[in-house]
C-alpha cells in the first residue's frame, strides 16, 4: 500500500537525488501524518471523554501532538527547499533538522504534562467505564499506527531523512503506548483494580523517553556529527584511484543539510612533477566529486619529495618509531630541512579525540625517540585530531 501511495502522490518518485522530488516525499509524509493522526485523535478523544479514561485521553492528545509534528515536518521540508541566498550561502537544508528538533521537544513536553495528569489520577482515582467500543478504537489505532510507522520508515530510508526516520520511531512507540492502554483497560475489567492512571503514566513515560531520544538524534546534525566510516572510506578510495596521488589526510566534512555536503582534504603529490600537471589532476578530482557525488570538495595540494634517498630513509625510521608508540597514530606532511650541523624533521601527527595520551605527552615521547635517530635530528611536530571516524 505504501508503494502504491508513493506512486500515486509523489511525482517522479524514483528520482530521489532531485531536491524537488525529495521535497515532494517530505510534503506527502507530512500530509499522511496530519490526516491519520487527526483521525485517531477524533476517535480516541471521543471515547476517552465518554468513558472517563485518562489513559485513552492521553493517547488521543499524543496523536494530536503527532499531527502538529506532521505540520512542522511539512513546513520544514518546504522551507528547507529554498535556494541559497546572500544571507544563507550554504542553503536552507538544515531547517529540516530544526523542524525535527521542534517535533522532538513537543513530544517530550507532551509526555511530561500527561505524566502529571496521570499521577493525579493515581492519587485521586476516577472510575473509568469499560466498553467494547474503547477496545475497538484502540485496536484500530494500533493497526493504523503500525502501518504509519512502516510508511515513515520506508520514506525516511528512501530519502535519507533523519526527521522522517525519527517520526517513524515515534509512531512505533505509539503502537506500544496504545497497546499498554488496551492491556490496562482489559486488566481493569478483569481484576476490578483501576489501572487507568498507571497505564496513563506508562504512556507518558514512553512519550517522554521517545522525545528525549529524538532530541538527541535530531540535535546531532545541528551540532556537527562525524560522517560515517563508509562515507569516509568511499572518499579515500575514490581520490586514491587518481594517478599522481601519493597520500590523503586532514579530511574534514561539513553537512549543511541533505544534499549540501562540503569537504576539504589534503592530497600529497610528487614534488618532482610539473605543478601545473598536479594542479590539473586536483581540478579534475574536485569537479568529478561535485558532478558524481554532489560533494563540494576543496583540495589542498601537498608536494612530497620522493627521489631523495636520505629523506625517504628518515621518513621510514620515523614512521616505524611512531608505530611503536601506537599503531593508531598517523603521520603526514613529512619534510626535512637539512643544515650543516643538524636536520629539522617537520611533520604532522594525527590522533583521534579519544587517544589516551595528551598532545604534550605524545610530542614528548616522539621527540625523545627521534633524538635517538642518527644524524642529529630535531623534530618539529604539529598534532592534528581526526574529525572523521578512524580508518582501520
Amino acid at each position: 500500500m505504501t508503494r502504491l501511495l508513493i506512486r500515486l502522490f509523489v511525482r517522479d518518485y524514483q528520482n530521489i537525488d532531485d531536491p524537488q522530488v525529495r521535497e515532494r516525499y517530505g510534503k506527502f509524509s507530512g500530509l499522511v501524518g496530519i490526516v491519520t493522526n487527526l483521525f485517531l485523535f477524533a476517535g480516541k478523544i471521543t471515547v476517552g471523554l465518554l468513558f472517563h479514561s485518562i489513559s485513552v485521553t492521553a493517547d488521543a492528545v499524543n496523536n494530536l501532538t503527532d499531527s502538529v509534528s506532521s505540520i512542522v515536518t511539512l513546513v520544514g521540508f518546504k522551507m528547507a527547499a529554498k535556494p541559497a541566498d546572500s544571507d544563507h550561502p550554504y542553503g536552507h537544508a538544515r531547517i529540516e533538522y530544526i523542524s525535527g528538533l521542534m517535533v522532538s521537544l513537543v513530544v517530550f513536553v507532551t509526555g511530561f504534562q500527561f505524566a502529571q495528569t496521570s499521577i493525579n489520577k493515581i492519587i485521586r482515582p476516577e472510575q473509568s467505564e469499560f466498553s467494547l467500543i474503547v477496545v475497538a478504537v484502540l485496536v484500530c489505532s494500533i493497526l493504523l499506527k503500525a502501518w504509519q510507522g512502516a510508511f515513515y520508515r520506508r520514506v525516511g530510508k528512501t530519502i535519507s531523512s533523519s526527521t522522517i526516520s525519527a517520526t517513524a520511531a515515534d509512531s512505533m512507540n505509539d503502537v506500544l503506548a496504545t497497546s499498554a492502554v488496551l492491556v490496562g483497560a482489559v486488566l481493569t475489567r478483569l481484576t476490578g483494580f483501576n489501572l487507568d492512571g498507571y497505564m496513563g503514566l506508562v504512556v507518558a513515560v514512553m512519550i517522554m523517553f521517545t522525545g528525549f531520544q529524538l532530541v538527541r538524534e535530531t540535535g546531532n546534525p545541528l551540532l556537527g556529527e562525524a560522517p560515517t566510516r563508509e562515507f569516509v572510506d568511499d572518499i579515500y578510495r575514490t581520490i586514491s584511484a587518481y594517478d599522481g596521488i601519493l597520500g590523503i589526510h586532514d579530511l574534514n566534512v561539513h553537512s549543511y543539510g541533505p544534499g549540501r555536503c562540503f569537504a576539504t582534504v589534503h592530497c600529497e603529490v610528487p614534488a618532482e612533477r610539473d605543478i601545473l600537471l598536479s594542479h590539473d589532476i586536483i581540478d579534475n578530482i574536485e569537479r568529478d566529486f561535485l558532478e558524481k557525488k554532489g560533494i563540494h570538495l576543496v583540495i589542498h595540494m601537498d608536494p612530497v619529495t620522493t627521489n631523495d634517498p636520505r629523506t625517504n630513509e628518515l621518513k621510514r625510521q620515523i614512521t616505524q618509531l611512531i608505530a611503536e608508540i601506537s599503531p593508531e597514530i598517523g603521520m603526514h606532511d613529512f619534510r626535512v630541512v637539512w643544515g650543516p650541523t643538524h636536520a629539522n624533521l617537520v611533520f604532522d601527527i594525527c590522533v583521534s579525540f579519544g587517544f589516551p595520551l595528551s598532545d604534550e605527552e605524545l610530542v614528548r615521547q616522539i621527540t625523545e625517540r627521534v633524538r635517538g635517530v642518527p644524524g642529529n635530528c630535531y623534530p618539529v611536530i604539529t598534532v592534528d585530531h581526526d574529525y572523521v571516524p578512524t580508518r582501520l
